[in-house]
């Protein structure tokens, strides 16, 4: 019997593996281009630009509704007229101006998501909302579109997602939405989304490593016990029962839950400060707590005895009332001065820590001082001790005259520190004997036949001042000192005043001023020159003023300017 044609080619094998090469082959293409969409099947392409690929890729799915609708086909760079908004700017952190498009102008690109959607939901409107978003946390994303309520856009549109700024609100009422829309958002609007990343940066980098470990450390101890789990999952199911009525019971107003956390809340506050101490309390309320518990006899002894001590409370308490409420006004009435404490401690406890060593020392300082009392004890009951004050009394009467006499000397005229400045001066001073009161014997043995050496004497009334130079013509040959030589340590110089008055009132009549020269002249640190004085005159002679100069407050310092200081005591000051 002849086979048909049909029954020849299916009984070739050569045809039958042809035949599955085919098939294989057509379904490696089909899975292949997959993403991209069936070969032959009609489809929507559109465009829209973004002001970045927001790490987008191509393939990536495109959903509307939560319903895959379509893919990314490709993403392309574009130029545009102005650089495209920042994520800040997005977000209205910041203003971005207008910038000028240049042939390089690298600044001034954004992202074109060319799409291919399914014809299904062609058309789309104009207004339509694009969005980011997270298909799963690894970073997988994917392309939402809202519709809006627009004109239908044709195929081939390109959508505006540049100019929005962020300002996409989603459409709630259909009939109004594209009248009350921006006119931006008239073309496509483009919402940023915040990355991931982006909020990991709010934290700083010690935080973001902590919370690295903590999801390592939860990743383990979750890893391998899901067995462990559906039994815990098993055995809370009780709990879950009975918390519903718990709950109920926690949401009633009467409850009063929420004053309840408020006062938790409070109590943290306040106990917060003393974490370390409430951590040592707790870690010696533990060792308390073994001590306890190692003697349960005890334990229960002091146990047995807590019904007799309640009902003895029962009786007592009440009448502790009002102590309660007094102690309660106390207590509001020092909260002021317990603010106060709690500022001033850092300063008590400085002074605590200081004092306290001082105080160890006091018990022995009051050994000496007690030791002292009974010496002056000792020393009032001697007869002696009253001869010897009345003695003392006389003397300071003695002295009582002088005093008066000297104190306005010192106080008016400041004599005494002028009497023993110039002292150290005059009996340190190197002269031809050797170190004695220059002064004194230099000016004093200076005779006529010495004073013809100096072109000065001291005891000269006339002509110039004694200024340390030997004579002109002839020298000192006594000394054997050349002509016309400064020698301020053999030859005498004029240092003082020529009148100084002592400063005592009555000089000037009753009820006068007291007269100072010498302290309006000023306490002499350098050279002080009288006028027309020569600049190789080394003297110092101011001449006498006439009048009443008053009392020392001038004072002339090296560099030749004057200090006013008034050097009298108050209390004696005439």
């Amino acid at each position: 019997m002849r086979r048909s044609p049909v029954q020849s080619l299916a009984s070739s094998p050569t045809m039958v593996g042809a035949i599955t090469t085919l098939i294989v082959i057509v379904a490696v293409f089909l899975a292949y281009n997959a993403n991209n969409g069936l070969p032959f099947v009609p489809v929507y392409r559109v465009s829209v630009e973004i002001p970045n690929g927001a790490r987008l890729v191509k393939n990536n799915e495109v959903r509307i509704g939560g319903h895959r609708v379509g893919v990314v086909e490709s993403i392309e760079a574009v130029h545009v007229s102005q650089a495209p908004p920042s994520a800040e700017a997005a977000a209205g952190k910041v203003s971005q101006a207008p910038t000028t498009r240049a042939s390089q102008d690298t600044c001034c690109v954004a992202a074109r998501l060319n799409l291919k959607l399914d014809k299904s939901v062609a058309p789309l409107p104009e207004d339509s909302i694009f969005r980011v978003r997270y298909r799963s946390s690894f970073g997988l994303k994917y392309l939402e579109i809202v519709r809006g309520t627009g004109p239908p856009a044709p195929e081939g549109y390109v959508f505006n997602g540049l100019d929005d700024h962020g300002d996409c609100k989603l459409p709630t009422d259909l009939a109004t939405f594209y009248a009350s829309e921006p006119k931006t958002a008239k073309d496509g609007c483009f919402q940023p989304q915040t990355e991931f990343d982006a909020i990991n940066d709010t934290f700083d980098t010690k935080t973001r490593t902590n919370s690295r470990t903590n999801l390592v450390g939860f990743g383990d101890a979750f890893a391998g016990r899901g067995a462990d789990l559906n039994l815990a999952i098993g055995a809370l199911r009780p709990v879950f029962r009975n918390l519903v009525p718990v709950s109920k019971t926690l949401a009633d107003p009467s409850t009063e839950l929420r004053r309840f956390i408020e006062a938790l809340a409070r109590t943290s506050q306040i106990v917060a400060p003393v974490a370390t101490e409430q951590a040592d309390f707790f870690t010696q309320a533990a060792d308390a707590f073994a001590a306890i518990s190692s003697d349960p006899q005890a334990l229960r002894d002091a146990i047995s005895e807590g019904p007799p001590t309640l009902e003895t409370g029962i009786r007592t308490l009440p009448a502790q009332r009002a102590f309660l409420a007094d102690l309660a006004s106390l207590s509001r009435n020092l909260r002021p001065g317990a603010r106060q404490l709690n500022l001033a401690l850092p300063d008590l406890n400085g002074a605590v820590r200081i004092g306290t060593p001082v105080l160890l020392k006091t018990p022995a300082m009051n050994e000496r001082l007690r030791q002292v009392f009974v010496a002056l004890h000792r020393i009032a009951a001697d007869p002696e001790t009253g001869i010897t004050l009345g003695r003392l009394k006389e003397t300071f009467d003695s002295a009582k005259p002088l005093a008066g006499y000297v104190a306005p000397i010192q106080t008016v005229c400041n004599y005494w520190n002028y009497w023993f400045t110039y002292l150290t001066e005059h009996i340190t001073e190197r002269d031809q004997i050797g170190y004695q009161q220059r002064i004194a014997l230099v000016g004093g043995t200076a005779g006529p036949t010495e004073g013809n050496f100096v072109q000065g004497p001291l005891n000269g009334y006339s002509g110039i001042q004694a200024n340390g130079r030997t004579n002109a013509t002839i020298g000192d040959p006594v000394q054997s000192l050349a002509p016309d030589v400064f020698a301020p340590h053999q030859i005498p110089i004029l240092h003082g005043d020529p009148y100084g008055p002592l400063g005592q009132p009555q000089f000037n009549g009753p009820g006068g001023t007291p007269d100072c020269q010498s302290g309006q002249t000023g306490y002499l640190l350098g050279r002080y020159p009288v006028p027309n004085q020569a600049a190789d005159n080394p003297a110092v002679g101011v001449s006498d003023l006439p009048g009443v100069r008053g009392v020392t407050d001038l004072y002339l310092n090296q560099d030749g300017t004057r200090t006013l200081k008034d050097t009298r005591i108050p209390s004696h000051q005439p």
